[in-house]
């Protein structure tokens, strides 16, 4: 199937909404481009918008990882939304819930956000 990425930025964060499978086979573009924006935009925060993801593997799994000691080191953070539910277990099997932000819809994101 693969994966369909759809990217904005607004305010130094990258919000990326994706459709389809994060897996081995998609990881790899994925990263290289999620690297190039965060470093040309000087990106601060990602949103992930997890809506339209069907499966997700240990490959996708270290994208968001690796994105998050990225971004720690100039303070940023990452935030998951509209996660749907086996997306979610495997969010919570997998422990990214204790480095990443997780919020019900991406307007929570925009808001939370926007407070800090």
């Amino acid at each position: 199937m693969g994966l369909n990425v759809n990217l904005y930025i607004k305010k130094q964060i990258l919000f990326i909404k994706l459709k389809g499978e994060m897996d081995q086979l998609t990881s790899d573009e994925l990263r290289l481009r999620l690297n190039e924006i965060i470093v040309k935009y000087n990106i601060r925060n990602l949103v992930f918008n997890m809506k339209e993801v069907t499966f997700i593997d240990s490959s996708g799994i270290g994208i968001i990882i690796g994105r998050y000691n990225q971004l720690k080191l100039t303070g940023g953070k990452i935030y998951l939304c509209e996660l749907n539910e086996t997306i979610e277990r495997i969010i919570l099997l997998s422990g990214l819930n204790r480095i990443c932000t997780i919020k019900e819809t991406e307007e929570a994101v925009r808001w939370n956000l926007e407070m800090a």
